[in-house]
């Protein structure tokens, strides 16, 4: 992937509004290695009140625990960044909001953090519509901090667009 620019960014949280906006749902992100950021793409957009709920930075265990309802038990067993965080995140997300519609992001955006199993760029993503099941994806972004930041802001955005439009 590309590294996304500010433009593009902006572009995708407008086509993702729009889309919330057709099937009258209202989004939450529950985010940590973006520290906000998708958050902000989205309440960067004029109207997003139409289809903003809230934002949840969950950058610690004790905050992942105490705001998503992320179990202690699964950051022991699978750390922070796996696909069992990232489906509590994003199920805690809509539980702690009035959201009908949540994004879950977390993982190791560097330059430091990384280890074998799980380097520097990984990124667990999840979606998950109000009473559906959740949709997980591990991914590895390259470059610095910053590139896989904005790597995962512009897939979190993609995906949200992604499950709007399957049946």
């Amino acid at each position: 992937m590309n590294i996304p620019t500010d433009s593009q960014l902006e572009q995708l949280a407008r086509q993702t509004g729009a889309a919330l906006c057709r099937q009258h749902l209202m989004l939450v992100t529950a985010e940590s290695c973006t520290g906000g950021w998708i958050a902000k793409a989205a309440t960067g957009i004029n109207g997003a009140s139409e289809w903003f709920d809230c934002g949840m930075v969950a950058y610690s265990y004790e905050a992942k625990q105490a705001l998503l309802g992320v179990r202690p038990e699964t950051l022991e067993k699978h750390g922070a960044v796996s696909r069992e965080c990232v489906a509590e995140m994003v199920a805690g997300a809509l539980v702690h909001s009035g959201a009908s519609m949540a994004v879950a992001v977390t993982g190791i955006a560097g330059p430091g953090g990384g280890a074998p199993d799980k380097p520097v760029g990984s990124v667990w993503i999840g979606w998950k519509r109000r009473g559906d099941y959740a949709r997980t994806e591990l991914f590895q972004f390259d470059g610095n901090r910053d590139a896989v930041r904005r790597q995962t802001v512009a897939q979190a955005l993609q995906g949200i667009l992604e499950m709007l439009e399957s049946p």
